[in-house]
C-alpha cells in the first residue's frame, strides 16, 4: 500500500485548529489553508534529489547543494485545491500548474469531470495532486486517474488538509503507489459524504459562497 503522511507540525495543527472554526472568515481561512500548504510542502519534498555544486560566497569557494533538476507539476482539483496550489508554488515558484476539474454528484456521490487543462510534459514530470479535503476519495481517486490516461508515468503525491479513513483507503486499494499527505485523518464520513468533524464544504469557506 501507498505511504499515508500525518503531518502534525505544531504550526500546522495550529492553524488547521482555526480554520475548523465556524466563525473563520473566507479571507482569513484563504489565508490560512495558503500557510498550511506551504507548511505542508516541507515534508512532500523532503525526498527531492540533491546534487553537489561549487559556488562563489563572498569570502571562498565552496560546496554547495541545489535540487537536482526535478521537474515538478502541481495540479489542484478546481476549485478548492487553488489556494493550495499557490501555497506550494510560492516554495517551487518554478513548478508548471495543472487543472482539473471535477465536481460530485449530490446523489450519487460520483466525481464529474468538466474541465482537464496539464502541461504538455506530463509525462515528464513528478506530480502533485492537491485537494483539502479528502472525502470519499472518489474526486481524487478519478483526478489520478486521468493524470494517468493522459501520460502520468512518474511519482504522483496526493497533499489533502483533512481527510476520512474511508477516502484514505480507497486511495490506497485504488492507487497504490500514491503518497498520501494530510494534516489530519478524522473520524468518519456522514450520510452525505462529509468529513465529521471536518470543517465543512471548503469551496463555500474559501470563495464565500453557498
Amino acid at each position: 500500500m501507498g505511504s499515508v503522511h500525518l503531518i502534525e507540525h505544531p504550526l500546522i495543527q495550529h492553524k488547521l485548529s482555526i480554520i475548523r472554526d465556524v466563525g473563520t472568515g473566507p479571507k482569513e481561512f484563504r489565508e490560512l489553508v495558503e500557510e498550511i500548504a506551504t507548511l505542508m510542502a516541507y515534508e512532500v519534498t523532503r525526498d527531492f534529489p540533491l546534487e553537489e555544486i561549487e559556488i562563489q560566497t563572498p569570502i571562498a569557494k565552496a560546496k554547495a547543494k541545489v535540487i537536482s533538476g526535478k521537474k515538478i507539476a502541481i495540479v489542484p482539483i478546481l476549485r478548492a485545491g487553488l489556494v493550495m496550489a499557490d501555497g506550494i508554488m510560492k516554495l517551487i515558484p518554478a513548478a508548471k500548474m495543472g487543472h482539473i476539474g471535477l465536481y460530485r454528484d449530490p446523489n450519487t456521490l460520483r466525481p464529474v469531470e468538466y474541465y482537464c487543462k496539464l502541461p504538455n510534459d506530463l509525462q515528464d514530470r513528478d506530480l502533485i495532486v492537491v485537494d483539502p479535503m479528502l472525502a470519499t476519495g472518489g474526486s481524487a481517486s478519478a483526478a489520478i486517474d486521468f493524470l494517468k490516461k493522459r501520460g502520468a508515468t512518474k511519482t504522483i503525491k496526493l497533499v489533502c488538509l483533512i481527510a476520512a479513513p474511508e477516502g484514505v483507503a480507497r486511495i490506497q486499494q485504488e492507487h497504490p503507489e500514491v503518497e498520501v499527505f494530510v494534516a489530519a485523518i478524522d473520524d468518519y464520513l456522514d450520510n452525505h459524504g462529509y468529513i465529521i468533524p471536518g470543517l465543512g464544504d471548503a469551496g463555500d469557506r474559501l470563495f464565500g459562497t453557498k
